[in-house]
């Protein structure tokens, strides 16, 4: 995923619903930034016509991985699109020397839940999420 990629990227996270979107970080200078500091851990899926229809946001901090957003337009699911992006994803960052990857999914998205599971993604009950927004952020509803 570049920078160029953004309006193709965002108008596939806008036709998801529960992508937890916002107004700052996930604006095209907040992804352009993101993608400043991971240039290689990114990535998005183009039918053959062009169109990008599935992308994955994803770094690191030099410990630990980190999945921000994985989406795969509605009608292109179960097509094993999110499965090759995460796969493309976690084969990156394994070769910056990344050997944990977290991601967050809110407990409303049955299918995102259900997806990280499949994969093998384990959900963790001896943490509390916790979060504070040092500038005022809108989210998107999608």
């Amino acid at each position: 995923m570049t920078p160029d990629d953004y309006d193709a990227v965002h108008t596939c996270w806008m036709s998801c619903t529960g992508m937890g979107l916002n107004t700052i970080d996930d604006s095209r200078q907040g992804i352009t930034r993101y993608l400043q500091r991971n240039p290689a851990t990114s990535f998005v899926h183009e039918t053959s016509d062009g169109t990008i229809d599935g992308a994955i946001l994803a770094g690191h901090d030099g410990r630990r991985g980190t999945v921000y957003h994985t989406a795969v337009h509605p009608n292109h699911r179960n097509q094993g699109i999110g499965t090759a992006l995460v796969n493309a994803t976690l084969h990156a960052l394994a070769n910056e020397g990344i050997i944990n990857v977290t991601l967050v999914v809110f407990t409303k998205n049955t299918a995102g839940n259900t997806f990280w599971e499949r994969l093998g993604f384990t959900s963790r009950d001896d943490l509390t999420y916790r979060n504070k927004a040092l500038r005022h952020i809108t989210r998107i509803d999608t």
